[in-house]
């Protein structure tokens, strides 16, 4: 049997075992790779590899390439997938008249454009991922646009018929919402406006699913915040919790909660800890929303901020918060011009995403690499509930076929794969954006071949689920499900197969959600 490990990058390392010969590469930052780490096992003669190393793999697809026409333009929000399976998103440009898109994607079947906004009474500009609500239907917002000029709510099916429930008046009920809608526990959807309200600072609304539309709270700009950018998540409590821009007591932004009733609570104002110039230590510019772990706590990242302020502003942070009000920074970004190389990039400004690993996953819309090094285009990364960071994907410094500044959030498929957007890039300068998705595939250490039976051996995290899967082909798309999942009790999963005298197979290893 002869064997072949492969990460599917583009620089190969050789090694020699005897006759036989192992191939293996390393990480390439800002390169497509086409697949995972896998085996290819020619049926001819035995092979063991004991305490063979390789390093993970991270595969990276482009699914599809905004051209900025009807297509859309600038994916600026993040996908939700339906219940039908499919991925749905938003463009903030682009589509028949300029003024943003709806559209579904599926791996199958490719990318479909739902509706093109026209930017009169159904709005203009979306920059807000979908949601989809109890009833099937798909609920989100836009920027701009509507009867006033200041925005909408809207509700679209997943065939593309779109039904405006609001349009905001730029008064009382708000401004510009800029963020994805929540759902309650109640059937009302729940969000925020950028601007607006009785200060003109933005507010927190609810509405129903036929336009009934609460104004909740009016910010002040006080302690209680100015100008949410993000939307709100609801807690396992019942209350609905969220971030502003500004304000507060230190000015840098805020972590509040809310009621659904009206009731707001400030929990943390960022500026709490400075360093001698005032800047924040903690965290500046909390323009993502948040998201709850398993353990209770709420995870988010600032845009601004951090221990690393050498250019006094800092590359942001990722911290946690307790729903009684207690944060902890969990790490800070490099900033630009910072010396040294910190692992995941600079700048998130989209939330995170918490996987079955225990792990949450964001993006950067920057990546500094250090003094006179310049910036790439965004990154994508992992941290765990300690604060340890993993680089997992650099976007190119071209852009061109992978996209740049990817500045919404990742969402997970039941497969495994995490699944994105890119601002820009991807077709000329500065290109319409892309959609992409992104496989992370478990180390493999070793495999054994006895009496038929073939024992591959990868390195894995306790409590996580994963599926072995083989394929004839290496660049196929389709693979196949090889026994049950299984789940992690250590730092190995073995997995095994009894193959046959046929064609040769492709093994790899794929974390489940």
């Amino acid at each position: 049997m002869k064997a072949i490990l492969a990460s599917m990058k583009s620089q190969f390392t050789t090694l020699h075992h005897g006759s036989r010969t192992c191939a293996m590469t390393e990480l390439v930052p800002g390169r497509k790779p086409v697949l995972g780490v896998l085996m290819r096992l020619l049926w001819a003669c035995a092979l063991v590899l004991t305490g063979f190393g390789a390093k993970a793999a991270v595969v990276f697809t482009t699914l599809h390439v905004f051209a900025g026409t009807n297509d859309g333009a600038q994916p600026v929000a993040g996908l939700v997938q339906g219940s039908d399976g499919y991925f749905y998103g938003t463009t903030e440009g682009g589509g028949t008249n300029g003024l943003g898109t709806v559209f579904k994607i599926s791996t199958g079947e490719g990318y479909t454009s739902l509706y093109s906004f026209s930017g009169t009474n159904d709005g203009a500009n979306p920059r807000a991922a979908l949601v989809q609500g109890s009833n099937g239907y798909f609920y989100g917002t836009t920027e701009n646009g509507g009867r006033h000029g200041d925005g909408t709510v809207f509700q679209i099916s997943t065939n593309g018929a779109l039904t405006i429930l609001y349009s905001f008046s730029g008064t009382n009920d708000g401004a510009n919402p800029y963020a994805a809608l929540a759902q309650g526990s109640d059937g009302y959807f729940y969000g925020t406006t950028g601007d607006g309200g009785t200060s003109g600072l933005g507010t927190v609304f609810k509405i129903s699913t036929n336009g009934l539309l609460t104004s909740l709270y009016s910010f002040t700009g006080g302690h209680d915040g100015a100008n949410p950018d993000a939307g709100l998540v609801l807690g396992s409590d019942g209350s609905f919790y969220g971030t502003t821009d500004g304000g507060g007591t230190n000015g840098f932004g805020t972590v509040f909660k809310i009621s659904t009733n009206g009731v707001l609570t400030t929990l943390y104002a960022f500026g709490t800890v400075t360093n001698a110039n005032g800047r924040p230590l903690d965290g500046w510019l909390p323009i993502a929303g948040l998201v709850q772990g398993s353990d209770g706590y709420l995870y988010g990242t600032t845009f601004l901020g951090g221990t690393n302020n050498v250019s006094d502003y800092g590359g942001g942070t990722v911290f946690k918060i307790s729903t009684a009000g207690a944060l902890t920074s969990l790490y800070s970004f490099g900033g630009e011009g910072y010396g040294a190389v910190y692992p995941g990039g600079a700048s998130p400004e989209a939330g995170l995403v918490q996987s079955s690993d225990g792990n949450f996953y964001g993006t950067t819309a920057f990546n500094y690499m250090g003094i006179n090094q310049g910036h790439d285009n965004g990154a994508v990364f992992k941290i765990n509930t300690n604060g340890a960071v993993t680089s997992l994907y650099l976007f190119s410094l071209s852009g061109t076929d992978d996209g740049s500044h990817p500045v919404a959030g990742l969402v997970q498929d039941n497969d495994g794969n995490f699944y994105g957007t890119t601002g820009s890039g991807g077709i000329g300068f500065p290109g319409g954006g892309t959609i992409f998705r992104l496989t992370i595939v478990p180390e493999f250490q070793a495999v054994t071949l006895t009496n038929s039976l073939l024992s591959l051996t990868w390195s894995t995290e306790a409590g996580s689920r994963y599926q072995l899967q083989y394929n004839s082909e290496l660049n196929s798309t389709n693979w196949i499900n090889l026994n049950s999942p299984a789940t992690g009790t250590g730092a190995t999963l073995s997995t095994t197969d009894s193959p046959t005298n046929g064609p040769h197979r492709f093994y790899r290893l794929v974390l489940l959600r």
